[in-house]
């Protein structure tokens, strides 16, 4: 019987017999089906092993090949009788009951050849999008099923129908709640029906956006699940397979990316996709052992949503495979809200942000458990530099710092979060006080202006910390810097060694001007000169040792500072800071400066430079320098000008360092044989010599960062366009 009906089929086409005979064959091929069900009696054998395969493969040939033989748009009979009889709608019934075995994973097959192979649009028929929600309600079956290379194809096939015609999207959208099996009541009321039936035909139109409910955000609870293509390509984006997750991974990218607003809000209000995707992130980070080391979560390498599973199979460390997984999603996010339509973007940062930041990272943040503290921090400053999409940033950056832009005042706290990570700058434990400014530093790489703002630039806007009054003239003459009150407590003038005895050594000498590697063309580089000169001489020629080392020299930090200056103009690029500081007359004037907490706890950690271990005076020196390389001119002004006229009670980086200055010089005449020791310490840190124990070696090394810091801000000084403006 089956060579008779492959005979009959064979004649139709090469004859190009009328479209009845088509509609013959495709019935027989149809009732033979239907037919096994009638007379199988072996319920175990599997589909593959019937002729149901090869009749399903002669049904699409039919469809293709009448297709062709007729004028474009124009449904056949075979096509007509497959919509009539609702062939679709049974099949998809088949696949449901898995019988026989393997027939989902040949219903499948057929519907994305059909809807892929056949030109005529079938997707606005009521029996056809109603048998396809089905089949995509099979999708919330248990991962690592043997279909789930059929799923992601079938799955693929309809957003490449999606892309060509948007208009589809709302039909692929409704399904059955996972919560309680029936249409979720937020839809827009449709015919009743099974399934939700919309209107037969191609003039169903989309529904309105947004009277299908409200937005995740104004409604966040109950959390709804319709089965439908959204959470069928996410649940295949968990596959193991690794293959069917990146083809699930590209094809929901795309649908998220589709430019028409319309179809956005539908992915926002008729769709789980930003709870669904947002939980799995909360998932696989609670996956992690809560035992992982915080180095180990540092030095994994940055994670790509399409390497999934290969950062997990060769060793390492304990965790590594889940943590891995963690970072590749939450790539994989970012890569979702950097390319998806604004409406999305927002949609899946808002749940990010309710659901992971605040539900999950500031619980940890904010508990007392050190451990606890430094785990989570480790993950912030890895999700800090994870993240580039602009929206999921601003999500971050707000989540961090808060959206205040207001001057602060002394012992105000508006944003716990980042009042408290503020603090851990300034821990106990050096350990979460180095955490802390890791995430900060990582932090003020991103290109969000929010972030120098909120940190620093709000307190400096009104220039509270100059001397309003002018100078008086010997002051002007001496080009020297106004040294703070607090820092002649210490010592005089360190450019001057009156009231020391003669311990051996004397103040640094200023480098001629040809040294510095720029000519003074301008009385304003004339000033940059200067004042890379005086940050150069700052520390005492007793104290120098980086000329007695085979060490990088000065060029070297300025081919440094070039690269992060650099850096900093192109990320502030677009921020539209002023070229020159505000005039003093059109800032309001203060009662009393207060340079904000962030910049309050560096001054505060840069005045124990000396008696701080190694590791956490190289981090705060590298949060003020990247401070310090920014273009604002406030910023320029306060962090690198010596010659600032302060106001009374202020600071400035300059005047903090002095003090430090004043305090190493009268520690130099009470530590026996100082620049010896302090050169063999320096030796030891370029792994030279053997690491021996020394007295009073945290000190030396202060003393070793100190000097690099100063050789750091002179070059980051040298590589600004210095800010022209009132004085």
């Amino acid at each position: 019987m089956l060579s008779r009906l492959g005979a009959l089929l064979q004649q139709a086409v090469e004859a190009r017999e009328p479209s009845v005979d088509l509609l013959e064959a495709f019935t027989e091929h149809w009732k033979g089906i239907t037919g096994y069900y009638l007379e199988a009696t072996d319920e175990s054998t599997p589909a593959k092993e019937t002729d149901i395969p090869w009749r399903l493969k002669q049904m699409l040939d039919i469809l293709v090949y009448e297709e062709k033989q007729r004028p474009a748009g124009e449904a056949g009979p075979c096509l007509e009788y497959l919509l009539q009889h609702k062939i679709l709608e049974t099949l998809s019934t088949l696949g449901k009951a898995e019988y026989p075995p393997g027939m989902r994973q040949q219903v499948l097959l057929f519907f994305s050849r059909v809807l892929g192979q056949v030109q005529h649009p079938l997707l606005h028929y009521l029996n056809v999008h109603r048998p396809v929600q089905k089949l995509l309600q099979l999708g919330s079956d248990a991962l690592g099923s043997g279909t789930e290379k059929e799923e992601v194809q079938f799955a693929a096939v309809l957003c490449a129908k999606i892309k060509q015609d948007p208009a589809l999207l709302p039909y692929l959208l409704e399904g059955k709640s996972l919560l309680n099996g029936k249409r979720p009541a937020e839809l827009p009321a449709c015919p009743e029906g099974e399934g939700g039936e919309h209107p037969q035909g191609a003039a169903a139109g989309i529904p309105p956006a947004g009277k299908g409910g409200s937005s995740p955000a104004a409604e966040p609870s109950p959390p709804r699940r319709e089965n439908n293509l959204i959470t069928s390509l996410v649940g295949l984006c968990k596959s193991q397979k690794s293959r069917v997750a990146l083809k699930a991974r590209e094809n929901l990218l795309f649908l998220v990316g589709l430019a028409q607003e319309a179809a956005a809000a539908q992915l926002v209000q008729r769709s789980a996709l930003c709870q669904l995707v947002t939980e799995h992130l909360c998932a696989l980070y609670g996956a992690v052992p809560a035992c992982t080391d915080p180095a180990d979560i540092l030095a994994l390498e940055r994670a790509s949503w399409r390497s999934q599973g290969d950062a997990g199979g060769d060793g390492g460390f304990p965790g590594k495979e889940s943590l891995a997984a963690f970072f590749g999603w939450l790539d994989y996010l970012d890569e979702l809200a950097r390319g998806a339509h604004p409406v999305v973007a927002d949609a899946v940062t808002e749940a990010v942000c309710e659901k992971f930041f605040r539900g999950i990272l500031q619980l940890q943040l904010l508990q007392m458990s050190e451990l606890a503290i430094l785990r989570a921090t480790a993950v912030l400053t890895s999700t800090v530099r994870q993240i580039q999409a602009p929206a999921l940033l601003r999500g971050l950056v707000l989540f961090l710092l808060g959206p205040e832009r207001q001057p602060e005042a002394p012992g105000a706290r508006r944003h716990l979060l980042r009042a408290q990570l503020i603090e851990h700058c300034n821990h106990l434990s050096d350990e979460i006080s180095l955490a802390s400014l890791r995430l900060f530093d990582e932090l003020l790489r991103k290109p969000h202006e929010h972030v120098p703002y909120s940190l620093a630039l709000r307190n400096l806007e009104a220039r509270g910390y100059v001397q309003r009054g002018p100078p008086a003239p010997e002051e002007r003459a001496s080009h020297e810097p106004d040294l703070d009150e607090d820092a002649l407590e210490l010592e005089e003038d360190p450019y001057f060694t009156d009231g020391f005895p003669d311990g051996g050594f004397q103040p640094s000498e200023k480098p001629p001007l040809a040294s510095l590697g720029r000519s003074s063309r301008s009385d304003g580089q004339g000033h940059v000169n200067e004042v890379v000169s005086s940050f150069l001489c700052l520390v005492p020629e007793e104290a120098k040792t980086s000329s007695c080392v085979e060490e990088a020299g000065y060029d070297t930090y300025v081919h440094d500072a070039l690269g992060m200056v650099q850096a900093c103009c192109a990320n502030a690029a677009s921020w539209g800071w002023p070229p020159a500081p505000r005039p003093l007359d059109a800032c309001p004037p203060e009662a009393a400066f207060y340079e904000g907490h962030f910049l309050r706890v560096l001054f505060d950690r840069m005045t124990q430079i000396l008696d701080q271990p190694y590791s956490l005076n190289l981090q705060v020196t590298s949060v003020l320098s990247r401070l310090a390389a920014f273009p604002h001119p406030h910023l320029h002004e306060y962090l690198l000008d010596p010659y600032l006229n302060l106001a009374p009670g202020c600071r400035s980086l300059f005047s903090v360092l002095v003090r430090v200055i004043g305090d190493l010089m009268q520690r130099i005449q009470r530590v026996p044989q100082f620049r010896a020791k302090l050169l063999l310490v320096r030796r030891q840190l370029m792994g030279l010599v053997p690491g021996e124990q020394i007295d009073h070696a945290t000190l030396f090394k202060g003393v070793v960062v100190l000097e690099e810091f100063c050789k750091e801000l002179a070059a980051i000084a040298l590589v600004k366009v210095p800010p022209e403006g009132p004085a």
